[in-house]
């Protein structure tokens, strides 16, 4: 593949006071000729609250409509979500959204703990309540600090999938702790109870101890997963990997065809691709330094 930038789309301008800056996690759900994105924007804390951009599907550099309130907020104090929620997926589900976001609390010991909540749109997704204060994936051993879904899926047999990232550990760098995760994969019969143990899809690679935010795509062919990795070199990039039953997987990094640029807002960080189809378009939305605190940005796929 072989992808053509196209640049920054949207970022907050600082006037909000719950969305001071950052476009986390960029989500593409097509709405007839508007693409919305859901994303996750920071108050002047750092805590994120879910809202949307929608754009020109022809043209997402055209922006034409922002959130003015969150779609989904922060949870009641003492929940798993009451300092933060981020994208996640949103599926559609009969004439119902669902939105799959990753929950953050702050405790004691650890420097966070991020498991994933469920909230169902009837509005078209101009709002998400949900589905229950607790989350639908929580602690379990696999991932004692982290168990965060990144795509749900229906299944064509019955049931749905979901791919997420787990984790239980922390990386100690330059005297900081960062979270050390891996993707994992399971299947459930609604979508709402899960097991504990999933199956291993990708785990780190070489320096890496983080490799998540994975989005799963299905085609003739099979499964596409487009990822993000963290090195303790300070890298975080997109990495690609291939599957025939989307359990199994090959990675090759070197076929996503999209990297750094020299300069500007995506030249040391390029994270959390998100691929979406429109005609005989294919575009790509993405976040770039320090995790999007710019905004994000888009590029095109000028080459299969």
């Amino acid at each position: 593949m072989k992808w053509q930038k196209r640049g920054l789309i949207y970022g907050p301008d600082g006037s909000s006071a719950w969305a001071k800056h950052s476009c986390l996690t960029p989500t593409p759900v097509l709405m007839g000729d508007i693409i919305r994105v859901y994303c996750g924007f920071r108050d002047g804390e750092g805590r994120s609250r879910i809202g949307f951009v929608d754009v020109r599907a022809e043209d997402p550099s055209v922006v034409v409509g922002v959130s003015r309130e969150p779609v989904l907020d922060i949870g009641m104090a003492g929940c798993f979500d009451d300092n933060g929620v981020i994208l996640g997926d949103v599926v559609a589900d009969g004439d119902r959204l669902r939105m799959y976001y990753v929950g953050f609390q702050i405790v004691a010991r650890v420097k966070f703990l991020a498991f994933t909540g469920l909230a169902v749109s009837t509005d078209g997704g101009n709002s998400f309540q949900r589905a229950q204060a607790a989350p639908v994936l929580d602690r379990a051993d696999e991932g004692l600090f982290i168990r965060a879904v990144h795509t749900a899926m229906p299944d064509k047999a019955g049931g749905w999938r979901i791919w997420y990232a787990a984790g239980s550990g922390w990386e100690p760098i330059k005297g900081g702790f960062y979270p050390q995760y891996h993707i994992r994969h399971q299947a459930s019969a609604d979508g709402v109870r899960f097991d504990a143990t999933g199956d291993l899809c990708l785990p780190p690679a070489g320096r890496e101890y983080r490799i998540g935010r994975p989005r799963v795509y299905v085609g003739e062919t099979g499964y596409r997963m487009i990822f993000t990795k963290g090195s303790v070199d300070g890298d975080y990039t997109p990495g690609y990997a291939t599957s025939r039953d989307g359990v199994h997987w090959k990675r090759d990094d070197s076929q996503l065809g999209i990297g750094l640029s020299d300069d500007g807002w995506d030249s040391r960080h390029l994270c959390y691709p998100s691929v979406i189809h429109y005609g005989s378009k294919i575009w790509m939305f993405y976040n770039g330094n320090d995790m999007g605190v710019d905004g994000f940005g888009y590029a095109e796929l000028i080459a299969h």
